[in-house]
């Protein structure tokens, strides 16, 4: 069994990390099994790595390697592409061809952003994986193949798993060992060994000296987040190798290239799109509110009318006492002559005034009780909005992301909502 030094030697892995050596010595003490391994890990740590030293330490280093990027291959192609078609399978297949998993039969297959994959072709992919049975596309003849599989992904998969995007028995059993990368960030003693690889490799490139950084350029490089790891590191060593005159680089300098370096100790950023988004919702749901208040505004009065022209039939007052009952529910009102005008008001009221008060007509003859009921208004607004979302809970008993999902708000305005009327 071959060193962890001599592996990373082999592939150009720079570092000492801790976390790194553990990757490094799970991929070899895996290598010689044929079981499936599951790499995770930001975009850009080197991912890539691990499933090339699982195949070369493997019995199936004689056979082929195919890597297989699923977020880049539509979704309508993927299955071709993984598993082959027969000829006429679909518009524009001229000829029968060989699928991945066709090609690589003996040897390893490394499908990278596997947590893009379409759910349809996750079910093949498993089946693939129970009993190395597949189907091209557009046959009905099984066939197998025999290969090792080895998937990456920087999707957080119990997230995917309870977002319903990817399946839970897959999951499993493409992790029966499951290989971490540590993100760079996680690694600071590394940094300064790979920012000095990678100018030392464009240095001879481009045929200019080496480029060093001075002591409190080291810190900074040190401190940033990399949030795009060591694919981002090695974008900006080349940068400054092409761009800057001097090959010493300063504080100065180095801080020109990186974005966002005065915020490296921030934990997270808050995004000003969800925010928006937040208000969005609550605004839409004030304006259901108000127009359900109208709706059952005009059914009174229908309800009122009838009432009248009907008040000798026993049949229809029972029916329309009891759709007001529906409505308001036990405690019914009996409106007098002059709620019935302001009823009546009410409902010739324009709707660009429920959706913006400010551009209201001047209050007048027409519009005189709006001050008087303007408090009651407000009140049974906030009435409606509560029996909403206390109905809106108990029909989902008590699951607040499926009740905000009915409602049209998101899960965190529900709960300020819930804290505020204290349901």
């Amino acid at each position: 069994m071959e060193s962890i030094q001599a592996i990373k030697q082999r592939y150009e892995i720079v570092g000492n990390d801790v976390k790194l050596n553990r990757a490094i010595e799970k991929a070899i003490q895996v290598a010689p099994t044929d079981i499936s391994v599951l790499v995770t890990g930001e975009s850009g740590v080197g991912k890539e790595a691990i499933p090339k030293i699982i195949h070369s330490l493997s019995h199936r280093k004689h056979a082929k390697y195919i890597a297989v990027n699923c977020g880049a291959i539509p979704e309508g192609t993927i299955d071709s592409e993984l598993f082959g078609h027969e000829k006429g399978a679909f518009t524009g297949a001229t000829a029968t061809r060989s699928g991945y998993f066709e090609v690589a039969d003996g040897g390893t297959i490394f499908l990278d952003e596997v947590g893009e994959l379409p759910l349809t072709t996750q079910v093949r992919l498993l089946r693939v994986l129970e009993n190395g049975e597949f189907l091209k596309v557009g046959s009905s003849q099984v066939q197998k193949t025999d290969v090792r599989i080895v998937a990456a992904t920087n999707v957080n998969m119990f997230e995917a798993i309870k977002n319903e995007k990817f399946r839970e028995d897959l999951y499993y059993r493409l992790s029966t060992v499951e290989i971490h990368i540590p993100p760079l960030r996680e690694r600071k003693d590394d940094i300064h060994l790979l920012f000095r690889k990678f100018a030392s490799d464009f240095g001879q490139k481009y045929k200019m000296p080496t480029i060093r950084l001075e002591d409190d350029a080291v810190q900074l490089l040190v401190k940033y987040r990399w949030p795009g790891n060591i694919r981002q590191l090695r974008n900006i060593a080349e940068q400054i190798s092409v761009l800057e005159g001097s090959r010493n680089i300063s504080l100065a300098s180095l801080n020109s290239y990186l974005p966002n370096a005065s915020n490296t100790n921030l934990p997270a950023i808050v995004e000003k799109e969800k925010k928006k988004s937040d208000f969005s919702n609550e605004r839409e749901i004030l304006y259901k509110v108000l127009f359900d208040m109208k709706g059952d505004l005009n059914d009174l009065k229908k309800l009122t009318l009838e009432l009248l022209k009907n008040n000798d039939s026993e049949k229809v007052q029972e029916e329309n006492e009891n759709l007001i009952r529906k409505i308001y529910g036990k405690e019914e009102e009996i409106y007098t002559e002059e709620e019935e005008e302001v009823t009546s008001n009410i409902l010739e009221l324009p709707e660009s005034y429920i959706e913006n008060p400010s551009t209201s007509p001047a209050i007048g003859d027409k519009y005189h009780f709006a001050e008087e009921i303007e408090e009651e208004e407000t009140l049974s607004l906030q009435e409606k909005e509560i029996e909403l979302i206390k109905k809106a809970l108990e029909r989902n008993k008590g699951k607040r992301k499926a009740a905000s999902a009915e409602l049209g708000i998101s899960e965190r305005t529900l709960y300020r909502k819930i804290k505020q009327y204290d349901l």
